[in-house]
């Protein structure tokens, strides 16, 4: 396993040059710049405008001038000062990721948590109205547009006052809380995005789960298990199940890309301050080096929870050697 690991953490370098590249070349051909964004206020001196050109190359079109310029910064450790922030963006980025982590975590625990008893359910009431039932709930959650269940719940706030509105955290008491009470503090403030995401994503696990647990439960070895007596509950749970996981643990990888990209417009609604934002952001008011940082960090992101998967995968069953892979 440690040969795979080592492998696919080499395989990361070339991924995030190729993305990094082809973000620059995005960049360079998209018209305007940030100087060019910011050259209508008057607070902004030429001075200042011929500095922000000269440092940061943006009087080329060359895309390989200004991607070296960028990348030989960022060998160095230097991924440059956000032009929008004026702080430097691997901070600004490494503390956004981390609010983006736990509306992730948080939607992956709530679309797991729905999506196992659901589609095991469906699967053992194959045919009745339950199974009937869990199948409109998850074609629910795979028709919902994210920005209208958004709406909708913020709507829920508004008008029973059960939940923030917006926001991570209680900005007036903050100070004053305790760790306890800045944990629940956030985890209250977390349940209305996570919800969204969550049960948009669940969707698509109900139905997996569905259609393996009842591709397993024809399998020789369950009839063997039922014919040996052993409780229904053992059969479906300790037999079954353990084997009709593995596709899900298979799209976990995917799954986190889905979630990080699905949080731009679920953190916008929300004014939940993440990546999905902070990259909006950067993107309408071409901050090149924020943009760049993000989109490096995105892309080894979302490498690692393909390798995380695989390597799960591998845990959770014997069958799989990774080494041959």
């Amino acid at each position: 396993m440690k040969t795979f690991i080592t492998r696919r953490l080499l395989s990361l370098i070339p991924l995030v040059l190729a993305v990094s590249f082809i973000t620059q070349g995005l960049l360079v051909a998209s018209p305007g710049n940030y100087v060019g964004v910011i050259s209508a206020d008057p607070r902004v001196t030429r001075e200042l405008r011929e500095l922000l050109i000269r440092q940061y190359h943006l009087e080329s079109n060359n895309i390989f001038v200004r991607y070296w310029y960028w990348l030989w910064q960022a060998l160095h450790g230097n991924f440059g000062l956000s032009f929008l922030y004026s702080t430097p963006v691997w901070g600004l980025v490494w503390q956004r990721l981390f609010n983006t982590l736990v509306l992730s975590v948080a939607a992956l625990v709530i679309s797991w948590g729905l999506a196992i008893p659901l589609g095991v359910t469906a699967a053992v009431k194959r045919g009745t109205w339950l199974d009937r039932v869990i199948g409109f709930f998850s074609f629910f959650g795979l028709s919902m547009p994210v920005v209208f269940f958004s709406l909708l719940l913020v709507l829920l706030a508004a008008a029973t006052q059960w939940f923030p509105i917006g926001g991570m955290r209680n900005e007036a008491m903050w100070d004053n809380y305790s760790f306890p009470q800045k944990v629940g503090d956030t985890l209250w403030h977390v349940i209305l995005p996570a919800t969204v995401l969550g049960v948009v994503s669940m969707g698509q696990y109900v139905r997996q789960l569905r259609s393996e647990m009842i591709d397993t439960l024809g399998k020789d070895y369950i009839r063997t298990a039922v014919a040996k007596g052993l409780s229904k509950r053992r059969i479906i749970f300790r037999h079954a199940l353990g084997n009709a996981i593995n596709p899900l643990v298979s799209l976990f990888g995917f799954s986190l890309a889905y979630l990080l990209a699905g949080a731009v417009l679920t953190e916008t609604v929300f004014a939940w301050p993440g990546m999905g934002r902070l990259t909006y952001d950067a993107l309408v008011n071409k901050d090149e080096p924020l943009v760049m940082a993000s989109v490096v960090l995105v892309t080894a992101m979302l490498a690692i929870g393909s390798l995380a998967s695989d390597v799960l995968l591998a845990v959770i069953d014997p069958r799989i050697k990774l080494e041959g892979r």
